[in-house]
């Protein structure tokens, strides 16, 4: 990513609805296969949503919810690789400090364990199937 200009946006659904929608539907509902009534859950509206410019193009995206767990984080397969899955992830992980909370949480996809693990993430519980893909519950404690 040395010559490319990366910046995070943070704001509401109605702000960065239309690009993050377009990053999850080619992400979860054509790469993934998620049937589009799992994707649009409903509560986008009441998520801070993050998302990642390349050069300008959205290429990436996250939620947080107001319960302090993140989901929905995407990246568009051509960005992939550069960190910034990791950065929307901190920007996220920092608006839930910012917002007061001790911990946050997701539902991580398995073969995406080691990513969140290496930010600090540890998984608890037995793994699950959401949308017909394997996941596991991973928390960070983030109250310093």
């Amino acid at each position: 990513m040395q010559d490319a200009a990366l910046e995070i946006l943070e704001g509401s659904w109605e702000e960065l609805g239309t690009e993050a929608s377009e990053i999850r539907r080619v992400v979860f509902i054509e790469e993934q296969r998620v049937p589009q009534e799992e994707e649009w859950d409903g509560r986008d509206p009441g998520c801070c949503h993050f998302l990642a410019l390349l050069d300008n193009r959205p290429v990436g995206t996250a939620r947080l919810l107001p319960d302090a767990h993140i989901g929905r984080v995407a990246v568009l397969p051509q960005a992939r690789g550069l960190g910034i899955g990791a950065i929307l992830m901190r920007s996220a992980i920092e608006a839930a400090r910012r917002d007061g909370h001790a911990a946050v949480e997701l539902a991580a996809q398995t073969h995406a364990l080691a990513f969140y693990e290496q930010l600090g993430f540890m998984a608890f519980g037995e793994p699950f199937l959401d949308a017909g893909i394997p996941h596991r519950s991973m928390r960070l404690i983030i109250d310093d």
